[in-house]
């Protein structure tokens, strides 16, 4: 009977995960972040323009929950004086690398 009514179904898609940004790229966006401090007094100004479009580009290069959540992060980070040190896209880098490739770091017990 469940062959009549349940045909099996092929379930051979392959998810492929979303590929990782450069590490450099990252390191560039956190020298852009701290770059505003070179300007005194008129480097928390252009963290006003800079917060915006620094959360944008955090969005779309991680994407999903962390991507959201990473991005309102870094607008308020770049928004609040004295906080841009924090290299919030190099952190989320380092996240992303360890947690995908968890299995390779795990410690194993020597045998003989």
């Amino acid at each position: 009977m469940k062959k009549l009514f349940f045909k099996k179904q092929n379930s051979n898609i392959t998810l492929q995960p979303k590929p990782m940004p450069s590490l450099a790229l990252c390191l560039v966006m956190d020298f852009f972040g701290y770059a505003t401090y070179a300007i005194p007094f008129l480097g928390e100004f252009l963290d006003i323009i800079w917060a915006p479009i620094s959360a944008l580009i955090f969005m779309r290069m991680f994407g999903g929950a962390k991507g959201l959540f990473g991005g309102i992060f870094n607008f308020f980070e770049e928004l609040m004086p004295g906080l841009d040190f924090i290299p919030t896209f190099t952190i989320t880098w380092f996240i992303q690398y360890f947690s995908r490739n968890k299995e390779a770091y795990k410690l194993r017990p020597f045998t003989r």
